[in-house]
């Protein structure tokens, strides 16, 4: 099954805010609208059978609404949609959320310490960690444009993380550092981390062909996930961009579209303990 493992959609009334603050912020056109309507028509345009929709609370106020839009969307969408939920070190009955949106049939957490207003070292938020490593995939964005000491998120703090938690299973989106892939380089080039993913997003734009291979061949090719940041991007042209720079032939893009499927198939090992739950 071919998954983009890194996409969002915001509800209709706020879909368009959300794209304006997005342009904003990040200085470009965003190619979709922000609505689940307009994303699944691009994936199936794409060949893409689902896609991860990441919800993020920007507040601790808005960890049960993100989360109650996860939900209605894996539950609207079943065949199309797999929705990740979200959680906030300021929000203190985290506990009772893991065990609500896992309940729900979520599979995995989206972390954006830069847009949730805190950081990634942030010491409230190692018993969360802790709870729901064996529950959740986490898919955490890191990096930025500024220095690694100066930003919420960067690969030395996921690797100090991981180092804790050797268990825990995280995707690192934009290849483990956007705009930071020099660092994810030096950090990640071991491959020490068993439980470490890396996706595709936010990164082909910006990546010369030289960078493109670098990341394709350091980073172990089964733990590469496609993922596009849609709406910023359009999963026709990442996957078209991915493929060119990359230099990769079509059966090596069908691994990076299908890795995400073993990752977060309910009988795999990553999902396995829900399955026993």
């Amino acid at each position: 099954m071919y998954i983009d493992i890194h996409t969002h959609a915001f509800h209709p009334k706020i879909a368009h805010k959300a794209v304006d603050h997005l342009n904003s912020f990040y200085s470009i056109t965003c190619s979709g609208d922000g609505t689940i309507a307009n994303l699944l028509e691009r994936e199936s345009e794409a060949g893409l059978e689902k896609c991860v929709v990441l919800c993020a609370a920007t507040a601790p106020a808005q960890v049960i609404p993100a989360n109650n839009y996860a939900i209605s969307l894996q539950r609207e969408h079943p065949d199309q949609v797999i929705a990740f939920g979200t959680v906030h070190p300021g929000y203190d009955n985290w506990e009772s959320e893991l065990a609500r949106i896992k309940a729900a049939g979520i599979r995995g957490i989206k972390l954006h310490p830069d847009f949730q207003s805190f950081w990634l070292d942030d010491p409230r938020l190692l018993p969360i960690f802790e709870a729901a490593q064996k529950d959740f995939v986490f898919e955490i964005h890191i990096g930025d444009r500024t220095s690694p000491e100066k930003n919420p998120s960067c690969p030395y703090k996921l690797a100090s993380i991981l180092r804790q938690f050797p268990g825990m299973r995280v995707i690192a989106a934009h290849f483990g550092g956007y705009r930071m892939w020099s660092h994810a380089l030096e950090v990640f080039s071991d491959n020490r981390f068993e439980n470490l993913w890396f996706d595709t997003s936010s990164t082909t734009p910006f990546a010369t062909p030289e960078l493109a291979h670098k990341l394709l061949n350091t980073f172990p090719r089964e733990r590469i996930l496609f993922g596009t940041d849609w709406p910023l991007y359009d999963p026709v042209e990442e996957l078209q961009r991915l493929q060119t720079l990359g230099g990769l032939s079509d059966s090596e893009m069908e691994i990076i579209m299908s890795n995400a499927s073993a990752l977060l198939a309910p009988g795999s090992e990553a999902m396995k303990s829900q399955r026993d739950h």
